[in-house]
């Protein structure tokens, strides 16, 4: 998959070799590889000097970060108690029905990864669902369909979301 060091090194080299540059280079490596390859953080390990147990525990610390490959496009349904009683765990059922795939998941095709979240901070128009930063209020196990049709057909509008 992502075997070569060399990928990763010239991230690095953008940012320079030093530690405090740690969670720029995860980030962006998270961000062109839609996950952390074991390779890109031993290849970190090395060019930072920082020992891979560290390495390891700040990319599983986060939420940003994913240790296991992730879909191009990332579903969170918030759970939290406002969007729970609101509706959530049956907007998440009717997300892993369609996707087939449960909370934690991702699609055969890598097209999506299914997450929950404790709280998004936006209760007020829960229940809330976000897909790759967009928001969606007030979700429906309705309106499911039509969120995943807009990231399905993503690259045919040269990433942007299809407007219905």
């Amino acid at each position: 998959m992502h075997n070569d060091p060399s990928e990763f090194e010239a991230i690095i080299e953008r940012h320079s070799s030093e530690k405090q540059y740690l969670i720029p280079i995860l980030q962006d490596i998270q961000s062109q590889f839609n996950y952390l390859p074991p390779v890109a953080l031993a290849t970190v390990s090395k060019q930072l000097d920082i020992p891979m147990i560290d390495i390891i525990s700040v990319a599983s610390f986060y939420n940003a970060f994913s240790l296991t490959p992730r879909g191009e496009h990332v579903v969170t349904v918030c759970m939290g108690t406002a969007c729970h009683v609101r509706g959530g765990p049956k907007i998440l059922e009717e997300f892993e029905r369609r996707l087939k795939v449960p909370a934690g998941g991702t699609t055969e095709n890598k097209q999506f990864t299914l997450e929950t979240v404790a709280c998004l901070g936006c209760c007020a128009i829960g229940p809330v669902v976000v897909v790759d930063g967009d928001y969606y209020a007030q979700q429906t196990i309705g309106k499911v369909e039509s969120v995943l049709k807009k990231y399905a057909s993503k690259e045919k509008n040269n990433g942007k979301p299809r407007e219905n």
